[in-house]
């Protein structure tokens, strides 16, 4: 199964993908594209968030998406629609040209809302908030009906959340 962690900045995807990997080390992990093409390929990014480097992002992660084929087992860190979010976010003129449907990359999203009892003293707070809300209109609303796969919003604690996960890939 191809499994994608999705949310906004500081939301624990990265803790929630290594409790999985504790209990499923069967699964391939695609990190998040920003620490892959910092750490192993040396790229800089802007000081401030930005479309262009969003959509940097957004073409490795499909890239990235592209080297699994139906049927394996592999967690994703971000999906393609997490990039169009902050892109639309940033400038909603920009993502026309980047919609299409994404099952033939991803068999399941597991979507990670910001929860209400969040410190938020992650970096760039009100874009983060801007892009949850994005993200939640897309991927729960269908807002840009690109989104053709099951999509399980998982809530509460890692170990909440890691159950939902186990839940929905147990069906």
């Amino acid at each position: 199964m191809r499994i994608a962690v999705s949310g906004a900045h500081c939301v624990g995807k990265s803790t929630l993908i290594d409790a999985f990997l504790s209990v499923h080390p069967e699964y391939a992990h695609e990190p998040e594209p920003y620490t892959v093409m910092v750490e192993d390929y040396g790229e800089e990014f802007s000081a401030e968030p930005c479309v262009e480097d969003f959509h940097r992002q957004l073409e490795f992660n499909i890239e990235r998406l592209g080297r699994h084929a139906p049927g394996e087992n592999v967690i994703y860190e971000r999906c393609p629609i997490d990039f169009i979010a902050y892109m639309d976010v940033l400038d909603p003129n920009n993502i026309a040209p980047l919609l299409e449907p994404i099952s033939r990359h991803l068999d399941l999203i597991i979507y990670l809302p910001i929860e209400q009892d969040d410190d938020d003293n992650a970096e760039y707070p009100k874009l983060r908030k801007a892009v949850d809300r994005r993200l939640s209109a897309i991927l729960l609303d269908d807002d840009l009906a690109i989104v053709n796969i099951p999509v399980i919003e998982a809530r509460g604690s890692t170990a909440r959340r890691l159950e939902i996960l186990e839940t929905a890939i147990a069906t």
